[in-house]
């Protein structure tokens, strides 16, 4: 049994972060194998949506501390540190958000520090309502949130909200992240699972290029301004109603049918 399980049923794979006796710390080997699994969906074009979630209590409590405790000749803890970040942690956030096909990610326990950047790199996040988010970086350790949490959390909340976060020392209930929109929804524990494959599903049914234009678009959309917003749309509409994924979508429309669309 490996540090994360790989399941694929119907053209859905749910990825299980599977050291649960540590609460699934983000230690090495489970980025490592984490990594494996992405680069294995990449590969598989019968793979049409993920299902990310841990195995346990806990969703991901962050980084292993006990990990970090003495340094590799000639390096101080910081330099590994980053090293091991810029060299695996960083790399994982951004296979993630490139993967080809659609992320369902199922907290169902607590979300602590890198645990809550690695849920938030998802496309659909789901929680259980007794799961929570919690960033104890500055309050706790004294350094930055990571993994991509001051990225993805002013962007779906605000910046005074995620900087109450950073600095409160609060959890944050899943209910609450829900109302305030950074996630999608809570969902009772029971039925967490059950739900979270219900919306990869319908997400496997998308064009196959659905999930790259919306994040593309939605990531353009902080940095444009509204007419440059309004002319990249345009000119991916240039491109995007030439692919047989349009012509599908109009012509199941007008037989009054669900539209099929292709594998990737």
């Amino acid at each position: 049994m490996g540090a994360v399980l790989y399941e694929l049923n119907d053209g859905i794979a749910t990825l299980t972060l599977n050291l649960p006796s540590k609460l699934n710390p983000i230690a090495l080997d489970l980025q490592q194998e984490l990594r494996e699994c992405l680069a294995r969906v990449r590969a598989d074009s019968q793979v049409r949506a993920v299902v990310l979630t841990g195995a346990g209590k806990a969703f991901c409590v962050g980084a292993d501390l006990s990990a970090m405790r003495e340094p590799e000749a000639g390096k101080t803890l910081g330099d590994q540190t980053a090293d091991w970040m810029q060299s695996m942690s960083n790399p994982l956030i951004e296979e993630l958000r490139a993967l080809p096909v659609p992320v369902v990610c199922a907290v169902n326990g607590p979300a602590a520090g890198a645990g809550v950047g690695l849920a938030l790199a998802c496309d659909i996040v789901l929680a259980a309502r007794s799961a929570y988010f919690y960033l104890p970086f500055l309050p706790k350790l004294g350094i930055v949130p990571d993994l991509g949490c001051t990225w993805f959390i002013p962007r779906r909340i605000g910046p005074a909200r995620a900087l109450g976060m950073a600095l409160l020392d609060e959890k944050l209930g899943a209910e609450t992240a829900a109302q305030w929109g950074l996630i999608w929804a809570a969902i009772d524990d029971d039925l967490l699972l059950l739900d979270a494959m219900k919306i990869a599903q319908r997400l496997a049914r998308l064009p196959a290029h659905a999930v790259l234009e919306a994040r593309r678009a939605i990531e353009l959309s902080e940095r444009h301004t509204l007419p440059e917003q309004l002319h990249y749309e345009s000119e991916r509409q240039r491109e995007l109603i030439e692919q047989p994924s349009f012509a599908e979508g109009v012509t199941a429309f007008l037989q009054k049918r669900p539209p099929v669309f292709p594998a990737r």
